[in-house]
This record gives structure tokens, sequence and C-alpha cells, in this order.
């Protein structure tokens, strides 16, 4: 069964709650190094949604930019 695409936003969570419990919690070596490897792998992914995002915002760009215009209703 092919994974679920997680959206940005719950990536960025789980690197929050991952830092915080880096931070807070007294855990081994092991431990901190496999929250270390989870992070990165997870910023790894980030990096690669946001890169994406930025493609597609210089297609948009490059098919001209326009000025928005104030509508008085």
């Amino acid at each position: 069964m092919p994974k679920k695409k997680e959206s940005y936003e719950t990536l960025i969570e789980k690197v929050e709650n991952i830092i915080e419990t880096m931070e807070k919690e007294e855990i081994s070596l092991e431990n901190s190094i496999k929250n270390y490897e989870e992070g990165i792998n997870i910023c790894n992914k980030l990096y690669k949604i946001l890169n994406e995002a930025e493609g597609k915002i210089k297609i948009v760009t490059d098919q001209g930019e326009k000025e928005f215009i104030e509508v008085d209703e």
C-alpha cells in the first residue's frame, strides 16, 4: 500500500515535537541520535516540499506578473 504524502504542516509539527522532546527530557545518547536522524529525514522532506513550491511559483511568475487592481464596491 503506498504511503500517504504528509503535509508541510504535519511535518513541521513532527520536527517541533522532536525538538521539544530532546530539549525537555533526559534521553539516552542512542535515543538522541535516533531523534536527530528522524529530524534530519523530516527536514529533507520539508526542503523538498519548499523546492517544489518555489518551482510552481516560478512557473506562475514566468507566465507574467500582473498587478492587482483595486475594485471599488
